[in-house]
């Protein structure tokens, strides 16, 4: 579904003046690569609530999820800032973020241990989504309260409360860093001395 996503997302590259690139930064192109991304995130959240269910969990799972997780956030956030809405900043402190985790998990594996996503990693998830929601649809309300605004209108009032789910969100994705990190430092410092 990623692929999907960004492709209603972003305009064409080498075609901005181009009519389809036109329908994509449009508030239609919008709603539709909003409602791919609730439902990508939808079937994620659905997978693992059946898995627990049924009691399906694996460590094939526990390993793979999150990384699902990561690539739908880090392909949207990476969309926003080639959209000029979100600073690359941003999406390097969650990427920095992610490739440690990924990696204290990798440890974790070489340990024989398998490290599942923290209540805190799930909660900042949550808020990944929210914010990335908000983001998408930012210019549809815009476009819905004053029509003769334009539709990226970046750096206004109305930016405000996407700017504070932002911050959230980046507060949130270092904690849980830590969290994992202060969680697991026993067995990366046995690593380290090995």
């Amino acid at each position: 579904m990623i692929p999907l996503i960004l492709f209603f997302l972003l305009p064409l590259p080498y075609c901005e003046t181009c009519a389809f690139s036109g329908f994509i930064v449009s508030a239609p192109g919008r709603v539709i690569a909003f409602v791919i991304f609730i439902l990508a995130a939808m079937t994620d959240l659905l997978d693992g609530m059946l898995a627990r269910k049924q009691g399906l969990v694996s460590n094939f799972g526990k390993l793979v999820d999150p990384i699902a997780d990561k690539l739908l956030v880090l392909s949207v956030f990476t969309a926003f800032v080639q959209l000029g809405r979100v600073s690359t900043f941003v999406i390097v402190l969650i990427a920095a973020r992610e490739f440690i985790v990924t990696g204290i998990r990798m440890v974790g594996v070489e340990h024989g241990l398998v490290i599942a996503a923290s209540w805190f990693g799930k909660i900042k998830t949550v808020f990944q989504i929210i914010t990335l929601c908000t983001l998408m649809f930012e210019p549809i309300m815009v476009q819905w309260i004053n029509p003769e605004l334009p539709f990226i209108g970046y750096g206004q009032p109305w930016t405000i409360p996407a700017d504070i789910l932002i911050g959230i969100t980046l507060l949130l994705t270092l904690f849980s860093g830590l969290d994992y990190w202060l969680k697991n430092k026993e067995m990366l410092a046995g690593t380290l001395k090995a």
